[in-house]
């Protein structure tokens, strides 16, 4: 971001020692440039200059603090007011600080540190709004449908229309795909693309979360509600309100739950748990999986009656196997990423390194694309990224684990040691690459631990 903008001050004051003598105090910041007028008329020719702040004396030769300061809030509101007066008169000072003045200051032999401490603290608040505003802005960039979704194949333009569709309306929307296409990059980009943009993202992995806890994690809990709640908790449904709620991977999730999460669909409020009062919400519904629900429907496994609620427009992610030379756009993409943001050179992939990516089927999909593209950037000596440079993970765990007759149970416990060995036992990552949940691969421990 470039540096902090010049911050103008404008002194309306009548007493020429005294114009004077604000001027200099606030000019000692230099990153406040000050001007100073005489009458509330040179003001008004002046304002549309648009200053950030305008100290006001309250008694002018031609007009009354109370009169300008009504002129300056319908030209713009915001417009800061510091009023300043030689009389400590409290209804006066109220009624300016009711009609918009930021604060009113007494002619003293200390107001013109009061004056300057106002001042300064205008400026942090207004720098940090600049911060704010310019973050907001790089954010809805990078989630632009472009930016967040790289390739030109016909499978991946269809996917932008509908996109747009989501983006224009209320609707919820279900995004399915196999692990690893990009399921919660496209429901961001969704959201920075909607009317929320300006309110939150809230994002919840069902299959990561324990079951004791999901109701608590999605509605929030009362002080005291079970063992452990020491404080009160908002739940994600009311921090998400105003803006979108995604939620992840909902298949892990049991039936009783369900129930209630229809209910809070149907009703737009939620009730904290150990709480009898029901807050009120609204937010987006996204949702994403890589089961079939409606087969799970079919089995019992989910309600039929959320299954329809929660549908809504249907946003089908192509696997990466399928979007022919999307793979080399995304490669290239990652590339340039990865060296900027470790002030590498660029680096280009040459012809042989691109046919090793076009002709492997990348299980992973986008995620285990970007893993792959990283380590041969970091493997690659000079300019170029040679096929010598690309490994692939799983063609290495097949290796790891064909060499003996076992059967699929035994096969699965066998690659499910491998990879927590190789990512220090982080359960929950495991759980992604391998498109299991974490339910399964604690149980399929526990069951060869304990042969």
């Amino acid at each position: 971001m470039s540096k902090p903008r010049i911050y103008k001050v404008f002194v309306v004051e009548d007493n020429d020692w005294f114009n004077k003598m604000i001027v200099h105090s606030l000019s000692q910041n230099p990153d406040i440039s000050v001007k100073g007028f005489f009458t509330g008329a040179e003001l008004l020719k002046a304002l549309h200059e648009v200053p950030d702040v305008i100290t006001l004396d309250y008694k002018l030769p031609d007009t009354n603090g109370q009169m300008l300061l009504k002129k300056i809030k319908e030209f713009n509101p915001d417009i800061e007011v510091i009023i300043i007066s030689e009389q400590d008169d409290i209804e006066v000072a109220v009624e300016l600080l009711r009609q918009g003045a930021y604060d009113y200051l007494v002619k003293s032999p200390d107001m013109h540190s009061r004056l300057f401490n106002n001042v300064n603290n205008l400026l942090k608040k207004s720098n940090l709004e600049d911060r704010i505003e310019y973050l907001q802005k790089e954010v809805e960039k990078k989630f632009t449908f472009s930016n967040s979704i790289i390739g030109q194949s016909k499978a991946i333009t269809e996917t932008f229309n509908l996109l747009e569709k989501a983006s224009s309306s209320n609707i919820n929307v279900s995004i399915t795909g196999e692990t690893g296409t990009g399921k919660e990059l496209v429901a961001k980009a969704i959201h920075y693309n909607s009317e929320r943009r300006n309110k939150p993202f809230v994002a919840v992995n069902m299959a990561a979360i324990p079951k004791e806890l999901i109701e608590s994690e999605l509605f929030g809990h009362e002080k005291g509600a079970f063992t452990g709640a020491i404080e009160k908790r908002k739940g994600k449904f009311a921090e998400a309100n105003g803006g979108t709620i995604f939620l992840d991977e909902i298949a892990e999730m049991d039936l009783p739950l369900q129930t209630k999460l229809l209910r809070v669909l149907q009703e737009r409020e939620v009730t904290p748990v150990g709480s009898n009062t029901a807050i009120k919400i609204d937010c987006k519904l996204i949702i994403a999986t890589h089961q079939d629900l409606k087969k799970l429907v079919d089995e019992k496994r989910f309600r039929e009656d959320l299954f329809f609620r929660i549908m809504g427009l249907k946003i089908h992610l192509p696997p990466l196997r399928d979007r022919g030379q999307d793979v080399l756009l995304i490669a290239k993409k990652h590339i340039e990423d990865f060296c900027k943001s470790n002030n590498m050179p660029p680096k280009t992939l040459t012809e042989k390194a691109c046919r090793k990516l076009l002709t492997y089927p990348f299980p992973g999909n986008v995620r285990e694309l970007k893993t792959v593209i990283e380590v041969a950037v970091v493997m690659s000596d000079d300019r170029e990224v040679d096929d010598q440079h690309i490994t692939f993970q799983h063609s290495d765990l097949v290796s790891q684990v064909s060499n003996e007759e076992l059967t699929m149970r035994e096969y699965t416990y066998k690659i499910i040691k491998l990879m927590l060995s190789k990512y220090n036992d982080d359960i929950q990552h495991v759980s992604k690459i391998l498109d299991i949940s974490p339910a399964t691969i604690y149980r399929i421990l526990k069951e060869f631990n304990h042969r």
